[in-house]
């Protein structure tokens, strides 16, 4: 048998390295889904906003057909969740070290970096780690999804994770947390915290999740996500 095509899209993990040498030179956008490993309510999975950023990078692979998804980073700067078992933060300043140290390896293969970031908390470190990839003329772009309503494990995040994998939400332990604003609660959460605010770990209410719901919300955002790229990297369709 003759060299197995890497094809359209693919997962780099998958790839041999004559695959993604060959990719690579084809000019191929190598895409990095950026996580958290942290609380998500009594009803979520640690894994939701590793999973999301994951979602939405395979959608855009099944859009263009030079995209890599890169394995994900699923530990992120989530220190706002800490005392709540399970979560696990390397906070910000080792986060933008490792994403400069990843990009700087990445470039080695890669000529265009895609940073898809699906934590809140991870902004600023992303933010800074690609000013400075890009002061050293290397091309990145960062996507951050952006939606309305509940900010943490409430109603949108409940509802994209029902339709991603249903079998992992227990609704049957879905419980309203702070309902405030964000713009109220913010500085208690500056200072605390969502313990401060929150026994549960939910910031709105995730009781009328639904997969519908949900799955028109991530295919809202992996246009978005569409969009962006290609504004970044124009590519000719048929």
């Amino acid at each position: 048998m003759g060299e197995r095509d890497p094809g359209a899209g693919a997962r780099l993990a998958d790839l041999t390295w004559p695959e993604a040498g060959q990719r690579a030179r084809a000019g191929a956008v190598l895409a990095v889904p950026l996580g958290s490993t942290e609380q998500h309510g009594p009803h979520l999975p640690l894994s939701t906003d590793t999973d999301i950023a994951v979602a939405l990078c395979e959608r855009l692979m099944t859009a263009r057909d030079d995209v890599l998804v890169a394995p994900a980073l699923a530990y992120g700067s989530a220190g706002e969740h800490a005392g709540y078992p399970g979560t696990l933060s390397i906070g910000q300043d080792a986060l933008e070290l490792l994403l400069v140290e990843l990009g700087r390896s990445a470039a080695e293969t890669f000529d265009h970096l895609l940073l898809v970031s699906a934590h809140g908390g991870n902004a600023e470190s992303v933010t800074r780690a690609a000013r400075r990839l890009r002061a050293e003329s290397r091309d990145v772009h960062v996507f951050m999804p952006k939606w309305d309503g509940d900010p943490h494990a409430g109603r949108p995040e409940t509802s994209m994770l029902l339709a991603l994998t249903p079998g992992r939400v227990r609704m049957d332990r879905a419980i309203p947390g702070d309902t405030r604003p964000l713009t109220e609660i913010w500085p208690l959460l500056r200072a605390g915290g969502v313990r401060a605010v929150s026994d549960s770990g939910v910031l709105g209410d995730p009781t009328g999740a639904c997969i519908g719901e949900g799955a028109a919300l991530l295919d809202d955002l992996a246009a978005a996500l569409l969009r962006e790229v290609d504004a970044w990297r124009p590519v000719v369709r048929a």
